[in-house]
């Protein structure tokens, strides 16, 4: 029987190939704003929906980031990519940093948007009733969303981004998510990696921040790199997409 492949899109017909993985309030559709003008003649990207999200909504699964980096490396392995750079947005940052640990020799850069560390994202015992009980509360979705953007984004813009999170991602596989890329230190199977890594934030983030990066992300890699766009918030893609590209 033929082993599950999670769905995905493919963009582009450059030589760099390109795995994008989403975060936790989206699927791959989380790209959608950026991929009308990036450079599909250099790059392929192939964007995937992860277990519990957008196509694979009802696929079975533990839902943890090693899960997620098995599974996007199957991906890589069906298109014949023998070489890729990963992209990971918050969770998915968790999930392409999972991927590091798992086939290093595979991944030619890293990038994470707003990414999680790899230590996880320990939450205080109120934040974590908050980010726990989002998975059946919209109004807890849209809480984290408003909390994570500066509290700038106009009323519409947090309500499509919540219906989105509703619409994209199945709740029992929501919440399990979070045990994983809150709870898990696996930093130690990447630290002292030499793979070019770049973690871009945004200023309106007070979650996953600069600061953050800087003890983390730039202490684990020896080649990395930290950007920080001042009018963005935890999700660029959104925010801020020209600026990303």
């Amino acid at each position: 029987m033929e082993s599950f492949v999670l769905p995905h899109t493919v963009h582009g017909d450059g030589p760099h190939k390109v795995v994008a993985v989403h975060g936790w309030f989206a699927d791959r559709s989380a790209f959608d704003p950026i991929l009308p003008d990036v450079d599909r003649s250099a790059f392929q990207y192939a964007l995937v929906d992860l277990r519990g999200y957008g196509e694979a909504k009802d696929a079975p699964g533990a839902y943890t980031t090693a899960e997620g980096a098995a599974d996007v490396l199957a991906v890589a392995d069906r298109l014949g990519w023998e070489r890729f750079s990963v992209v990971g947005h918050s969770m998915g940052g968790s999930v392409a940093q999972r991927l590091l640990a798992l086939a290093p020799d595979r991944v030619r850069r890293l990038v994470g948007i707003s990414p999680v560390p790899a230590s996880g994202l320990p939450l205080p015992p109120e934040q974590w009733e908050l980010f726990s009980s989002a998975a059946h509360a919209p109004q807890n979705r849209r809480v984290i969303i408003d909390f994570t953007t500066g509290g700038k984004r106009p009323a519409g813009w947090l309500d499509r981004m919540v219906s989105r999170s509703l619409e994209r991602s199945e709740a029992k596989a929501f919440r399990a998510w979070l045990d994983s890329w809150a709870g898990e230190d696996f930093h130690a199977e990447v630290a002292d990696s030499t793979v070019p890594a770049l973690a871009v934030v945004g200023t309106l983030d007070p979650a996953l921040t600069a600061d953050l990066m800087r003890g983390t992300w730039l202490r684990w890699y020896a080649d990395s790199r930290l950007l920080e766009l001042p009018s963005a918030g935890h999700y660029a893609m959104d925010e801020t997409p020209l600026e990303l590209i």
